[in-house]
């Protein structure tokens, strides 16, 4: 019977390891890579994927609305949901015209759906309730190669955001210097080393998410707040095309029976949700005030009316976009 040469090699390598009593090291198996994991496709514009992030070792869902136009490059516009992270049903897909307003236009929208109460922002930390969050490597690093890989985009993006994630986007905008052309935020605070600011924080991150900021950026006067807050260093928002929105907390047109049936809930959007519009605003003040003194240009919506809710922010999305489009060529 006749041996091949690979057989009597293999023989000869196993009987020497067996003598020594050496192993064989299984293949060293590579850390996974961002990427898209799964994807569900709804309708021609609409499609549900998964990204897998590398930082944070987790599957991260999202939504992606595709252009209306798909024989060319278009820009991207980054959406990001609120303190519950498009986790809960408070997000731009169930309380907005997202879907219909974007269908007939030529950009890419990508909504993660992932995040809550993490202000996506990387944590020095893990947290024992919220785990582990790198929140500003995933979207600022990962994410982007892995859209501009799987669609036609353009290089150009905008990114925008509400309350607690209207303050995300600045400090993502400052991050990731050139990723982006446009910002948009709307209702937020900005000023996150103030004492205002950290209570807002501790507010959604601790009382609503039950997680401890100490594990986000550290202890509350250290200078991970100072690090992160965009008025402290609105210097880097130099070159983009900004816009920012809060309005005065009072009844507006939302805040009625026609577009809030239930008392108890209108009641808390007027009380609640009014306070919280009028924080913002001295926020959003405090930002336009820097960014002025800096030259720095802004467009700066100042409604007389409004609270803290959605109807308000769609409203806000509508206005920004035609600035938002111009910059990534929608």
């Amino acid at each position: 019977m006749k041996i091949s040469l690979r057989t009597a090699f293999t023989a000869t390598i196993a009987a020497a390891l067996l003598t020594t009593g050496a192993t064989i090291a299984p293949p060293a198996t590579a850390a996974p890579k961002a990427g898209i994991v799964s994807t569900y496709k709804y309708t021609s514009q609409v499609s549900d994927i998964v990204v897998h992030s590398p930082s944070m070792n987790r599957d991260i869902p999202m939504t992606v609305l595709s252009p209306k136009n798909k024989s060319k490059p278009a820009g991207v516009l980054y959406l990001l949901n609120g303190a519950g992270g498009g986790e809960d049903s408070a997000n731009w897909l169930n309380k907005s015209d997202v879907v219909k307003f974007f269908a007939h236009k030529n950009v890419y929208v990508v909504i993660p759906n992932k995040g809550a109460f993490s202000y996506y922002t990387d944590w020095i930390k893990p947290d024992p309730v919220l785990g582990v969050n790198k929140w500003s490597t995933f979207l600022g690093k990962e994410l982007p190669g892995v859209i501009n890989s799987a669609y036609s985009t353009n290089g150009k993006n905008a990114i925008a955001g509400i309350s607690s994630s209207a303050t995300s986007v600045l400090n993502l905008a400052i991050a990731h210097k050139g990723l982006y052309k446009a910002v948009s935020a709307y209702s937020g605070c900005a000023s996150t080393s103030s004492e205002m600011g950290k209570l807002y924080i501790r507010l959604v991150v601790e009382s609503r998410g039950g997680g401890d900021v100490k594990n986000m950026w550290g202890p509350l006067r250290g200078p991970g707040w100072l690090k992160n807050d965009p008025i402290v260093h609105a210097a880097g928002l130099r070159g983009l095309s900004i816009y920012l929105s809060a309005a005065t907390g009072l009844p507006g047109k939302y805040d009625t029976t026609r577009y809030v049936p239930k008392p108890a809930v209108l009641a808390d959007q007027i009380a609640l949700g009014g306070g919280i519009e009028a924080a913002t605003r001295i926020c959003t003040e405090d930002l336009a005030a820097k960014l002025a003194s800096l030259r720095i240009p802004a467009t700066v919506d100042r409604p007389a009316t409004g609270t803290h809710s959605w109807k308000y922010w769609q409203d806000q999305l509508h206005k920004s976009w035609p600035q938002m489009a111009r910059k990534i060529g929608a």
